[in-house]
């Protein structure tokens, strides 16, 4: 499903953004070619205003000149005095001359009027032009910059066409549009690759949360079916038992209903704390008084296994903290409890009180046989034991997740060390 899931949302995610890339290209695209189409055309209406006025001083157009003018091919000229066609004209191809022509139809059929002054007998319009589709030259070239001007002499009138082929123009909108094509087709794949390794990061927790739950689920049936197939097996025994026996297999069918309800208890509670439901009522609390109330509650347990059981307090009145009371001792209780459950005959137990800054530190520290770095991490786990507490009836490993549960709820931390000298040190922080 999360394989399905994260190609879906790949895909989603890439084609968004490669979809939003290709919008931001096309408008750079259209605005940078508009401005070197304006930029040609402003540089165009300068070189004819500058070839004009020099047309105009000629007293005679000679071939060398417009040669000259036409410069290798940058210009078109075409000429015809009072509609005669220029001898150097002549020239001209088949081709080139239909062009000239449909360039004065346009001209002629347009609105513009052409620009002069009152110092100069020349008047010119400029615009741009593109050849009909059914035109040999439009083959390679495919628009131009048209000049039409009408100059006025003593001996008549001139009619000029100039032409400006765009091929230098249309190769660089060419070039920078294959420029931004691969810069595209590059940004696309790294925006995909990208949009992988983001959405599976992104479905990572939901994966990972998806696999607690079903490892939740599986050791839940596992624990639950211990104690199930107990009571069915003694009750099924009590049937034919009599006397002193039968009120064993009861009292046994007690005992297992007790380690169910139990369980079914802490599953409740952390199933509350995943749907968020889970209520805390923080009021101020004396914290140095709830830790000797626990330590009370715990000093004839631990007696009972000949453990030293030992609390340390600060000399100093400390501040009451703002924290649910019963909540707290809970973490305490579990704490004491595996502390007692896993230090040996003759071992020690302390638990203490200290406040360093804003912060407020307990600790349950024990000489037991310790927990190994590599199982430090999991322990807050859930169903999660040692293979030394798995022999340990009534541990479902559970108990460090509730706590760990508890403390964050408070917004605080808890964590394990190493007891110098052997043995585990639980460490709870209360903001």
């Amino acid at each position: 499903m999360f394989k399905k899931v994260h190609l879906r949302l790949t895909i989603l995610c890439g084609s968004v953004t490669a979809v939003i890339l290709l919008a931001m290209s096309f408008g750079y695209l259209y605005i940078s070619e508009q401005s070197l189409k304006s930029s040609a055309f402003a540089s165009f209406q300068n070189s004819m205003s500058t070839l004009l006025a020099g047309m105009e001083h000629q007293s005679v157009i000679t071939h060398e000149w417009l040669t000259k003018m036409e410069g290798n091919g940058r210009y078109l000229i075409h000429i015809t005095d009072n509609g005669i066609p220029f001898l150097y004209n002549e020239r001209e191809t088949e081709e080139q001359k239909q062009l000239f022509e449909d360039v004065w139809r346009v001209y002629e059929n347009s609105s513009g009027p052409l620009v002069g002054s009152e110092y100069s007998d020349t008047s010119h319009m400029e615009f741009f032009y593109t050849p009909p589709h059914d035109f040999p030259l439009s083959r390679s070239i495919k628009s131009y910059c048209a000049c039409t001007a009408v100059s006025t002499r003593n001996s008549g009138t001139l009619e000029i066409i100039i032409l400006s082929p765009l091929d230098t123009l249309q190769a660089q909108i060419k070039n920078q549009r294959f420029l931004f094509l691969l810069l595209d087709i590059l940004a696309i794949a790294l925006l995909s690759l990208f949009s992988w390794h983001f959405t599976r990061r992104i479905l990572k927790p939901l994966k990972e949360n998806q696999e607690r739950q079903t490892r939740f689920i599986a050791s839940a049936s596992h624990e639950l079916r211990t104690p199930l197939a107990v009571i069915l097996s003694c009750a099924s025994a009590a049937e034919k038992a009599q006397g002193p026996e039968k009120d064993r297999f009861l009292d046994a069918i007690q005992s297992e209903g007790i380690r169910m309800s139990k369980l079914i208890d802490d599953m409740l509670l952390l199933t509350t704390a995943d749907t968020g439901s889970w209520s805390i009522h923080p009021v101020p609390v004396e914290l140095d008084t709830l830790i000797l109330n626990v330590f009370e509650a715990f000093e004839a347990v631990a007696a009972e296994k000949n453990i030293a059981l030992f609390v340390s307090l600060p000399e100093s009145a400390i501040p009451p903290v703002s924290c649910d009371r019963e909540r707290i001792t809970q973490v305490l209780a579990v704490l004491l409890h595996n502390a007692v459950s896993y230090t040996p005959a003759g071992g020690k137990i302390a638990l203490s009180l200290f406040v360093s800054g804003k912060n407020t530190f307990f600790s349950v520290a024990d000489n037991g046989p310790g927990i190994p770095d590599p199982e430090k991490e999991h322990i807050f786990d859930r169903f999660y034991r040692t293979e030394k507490s798995r022999t340990e009836k009534g541990h479902f490993g559970l108990g460090l997740c509730i706590a760990a549960e508890i403390v964050r709820a408070h917004h605080g931390k808890i964590y394990v060390q190493d007891t110098p000298g052997g043995g585990s040190t639980f460490t709870v922080l209360l903001p």
